[in-house]
């Protein structure tokens, strides 16, 4: 009964509403990646408190955008608002290169997109069909990015069983990695997409993003702070608010927030490498930068030495 009951629920769903503009985004669209969130307000039910409020982000064609906040900061709900999941009592003006997204039809909007989530979805079909299951590319290029993942061991006829619980969860995200690499869309997601695997596969992923989607923007989910501190700018959720900056100017000039207290969770050799890593990126990207590194004690014998260091 439970089964019908879904089923059920799923069929009374209100449909899409068709999109009847004459003005359709060209095949080619997003081109560049540039990302306005603006004016955004969500909340689940009528009653509630917002779980996003006056949130405004502008992201440039091939940023990458480290976002972090505890449980319940409202992670979920943005990536809900940026799929157009969730409509109802929902304020918005999301524009991917300069197009409204309420003028895109889901499923045109979903293939632009490529998300890689915590939990990887895998069929119950070959490697070749969950990598390519419209056929679209040939042996060649499914070889060359299987390389690029360092699955080529496994043949495109392997069969993957239901889950994909015939290969470990690092396996299984690289699949969908690969998958992410063929469709080469200008916007990627990851959601907390390397939060169960292992350090090995967790740098694989991190290198093959940074070498393959150089031209591309990426948004990361993370709570390991090694995977976003080099990113171009960090959005920091917090008790229904945001700060989003440069992550080397965020930890100057927030020294008690959220991204603040992470650092301060990890061991003292591990944040003078990750304030390293943050320094040498805003320099990068030309961010001015007022904390020098340099002329601070590089042996931190205390937590406390560590906190003085961000608040300088």
């Amino acid at each position: 009964m439970t089964s019908v009951e879904r089923i059920l629920q799923y069929t009374n769903l209100p449909k899409e509403e068709p999109i009847t503009s004459d003005n359709l985004p060209p095949p080619i669209w997003p081109s560049q990646g540039q990302l306005i969130l603006k004016d955004i307000n969500m909340k689940y039910h009528i009653d509630d408190s917002p779980v996003l409020k006056n949130l405004n982000v502008s992201i440039e064609p091939g940023w990458k955008v480290g976002v972090i906040g505890r449980t319940g900061a409202g992670k979920s709900s943005l990536i809900s608002v940026l799929f157009c999941l969730f409509n109802e009592d929902l304020e918005d003006e999301i524009k991917i290169d300069g197009r409204d997204t309420s003028t895109v039809s889901l499923s045109e909007l979903h293939c632009k997109i490529f998300i890689i989530p915590q939990k990887p979805v895998l069929f119950s079909e070959s490697l070749r069909y969950n990598l390519d299951s419209f056929n679209q590319y040939d042996d060649l290029k499914l070889w060359e990015v299987l390389r690029q993942v360092e699955l080529n061991d496994v043949t495109l006829d392997h069969d993957i069983f239901s889950g994909g619980h015939n290969f470990s969860i690092g396996q299984r995200q690289l699949i969908c990695l690969a998958r992410a690499i063929l469709k080469n869309n200008r916007l990627l997601v990851l959601d907390e997409a390397t939060a169960n695997i292992d350090s090995h596969t967790d740098t694989l992923i991190q290198n093959t993003i940074r070498n393959s989607f150089k031209e591309c923007t990426v948004i990361t989910i993370a709570h390991r702070l090694n995977s976003i501190i080099d990113s171009n700018r960090i959005i920091v959720m917090e008790n229904d608010s945001i700060e989003f900056g440069c992550p080397y100017e965020l930890l100057h000039d927030k020294p008690n927030d959220y991204f603040s207290q992470m650092m301060e969770k990890t061991d003292n050799q591990m944040a003078q490498s990750l304030l390293e890593q943050a320094k040498k990126t805003c320099e990068k990207n030309n961010v001015h930068c007022e904390l020098n590194l340099s002329a601070q004690n590089t042996e931190c014998d205390s937590d406390s030495t560590l906190t003085e260091q961000i608040a300088l």
